[in-house]
């Protein structure tokens, strides 16, 4: 199994980016519908129609999210922890990605800037320009 840690510096308040890892109607903005999510623990969740779907199990309002992931047929979950802190007026996103199958660990490590982290970083940074 593999590991990917990775560390986003986004241009927006720390608020946003937090609600932009757990508020649908924000989810739906960046992309992964249809949604299910929340800022629950024992929540389970589906993005991309469940394609990845899983469990909330770690919830600190505006600093941490743990979530059991699943992909495919994986027998076990992975688990991703989203820790956000502020730094310089920007808030930083760490990112850990434990227990990905070694076959798929490329794909999801350049996934995390395609097509999550990426495209809600984008959102995030041009609504808080225009608000500026």
């Amino acid at each position: 199994m593999g590991n990917i840690k990775k560390e986003y510096k986004i241009s927006a308040p720390i608020k946003e980016v937090w609600k932009a890892l757990i508020d649908p109607k924000i989810i739906a903005e960046w992309g992964g519908r249809p949604i299910k999510m929340d800022a629950k623990v024992g929540t389970e969740f589906k993005l991309w129609d469940g394609d990845i779907h899983g469990k909330n199990i770690e919830v600190i309002k505006e600093k941490k999210l743990v979530q059991e992931w699943f992909s495919g047929e994986w027998p076990k979950p992975s688990i991703v922890t989203f820790i956000l802190q502020i730094q310089d007026h920007e808030t930083i996103l760490e990112l850990e990605h434990i227990n990905v199958p070694d076959e798929e660990v490329d794909d999801i490590d350049q996934g995390w800037n395609d097509y999550y982290i990426g495209p809600m970083k984008e959102l995030l940074e041009k609504k808080y320009v225009k608000k500026k």
